[in-house]
């Protein structure tokens, strides 16, 4: 995990995570240092990611008061019971929904619950962090937000996009790579995370690009995605591309069946 502090009030803890065919998925989780501190995210469930020492190293845990949980898939949510008993006055920012999906495997304690639904806002102590569904996502509990004083967009999995390296995927800035690559890596994960985007509703859909593009943010804070600064009006015209871009079709077992016998040792 790499640590990377992109403004005075903002650490990305950056992770990665290699997808076959595909390239290394950026797993991004950060802590906006305002005044009562916020965790966005907290990691990947697999062992041995470090996810604690990591966000340790930028913040005592204690004084965290807010978890954002953008939502309550297993990329999202791998130290969060740990945080949870390790910063004993936060508080887990979530909806109703997403309290439901994550009871299923574990009880949330609903005393430390605070539900936030888009279009609502959370004061954090120096700043207002307003809650939006983000135009692409792959879980119906998905709220990212705005955060007034950074000018930045917190964006959970929208603006997603796998890179070649796991140096890239886990670099300060996403200008490290070309952006025509990163077109069209953003493309090909808006097919993988949000199939739905080629069937939806293409005006209604591009409502919600409006809406996002109504924040003009400075920043673009993806959990999927190197932090990107200065991009916005790029990246929004992408997002109204998606309902044309190629639909993603996976391998089949033809074609795991090669790839294993790839793997085998040759005599």
């Amino acid at each position: 995990m790499r640590i990377n502090r992109i403004q005075h009030d903002i650490t990305v803890l950056a992770d990665e995570l290699e997808v076959p065919g595909i390239g290394h998925l950026p797993v991004n989780a950060y802590v906006l240092h305002a005044t009562e501190p916020v965790v966005i995210d907290t990691g990947l469930s697999l062992p041995d990611r470090g996810f604690m020492a990591a966000l340790s190293s930028v913040v005592d845990p204690v004084d965290v008061e807010w978890i954002w949980l953008t939502h309550p898939d297993r990329d999202h949510t791998g130290s969060l019971f740990d945080l949870l008993d390790a910063a004993p006055n936060a508080r887990l920012v979530t909806t109703f929904l997403g309290v439901g999906i994550m009871s299923c495997a574990r009880p949330v304690p609903m005393d430390r619950v605070y539900l936030l639904n888009p279009g609502q806002s959370l004061d954090v102590g120096d700043r207002r962090l307003t809650a939006f569904r983000p135009p692409l996502f792959d879980n119906p509990s998905t709220v990212g937000f705005y955060d007034e004083s950074s000018e930045s967009c917190f964006t959970s999995d929208c603006f997603g996009a796998p890179m070649p390296s796991a140096e890239l995927a886990t670099a300060d800035d996403v200008g490290y790579a070309p952006p025509t690559e990163i077109r069209a890596a953003q493309h090909l994960w808006a097919a993988v995370d949000s199939p739905w985007v080629h069937v939806v509703d293409e005006s209604r859909y591009l409502a919600t690009v409006s809406e996002l593009r109504a924040f003009d943010p400075r920043r673009i804070l993806s959990t999927h995605l190197p932090p990107a600064r200065g991009r916005t009006s790029e990246y929004l015209d992408m997002l109204a591309e998606a309902p044309h871009a190629a639909p993603f079709v996976g391998p089949d077992q033809a074609a795991l069946e090669q790839m294993l016998a790839s793997f085998e040792p040759q005599p």
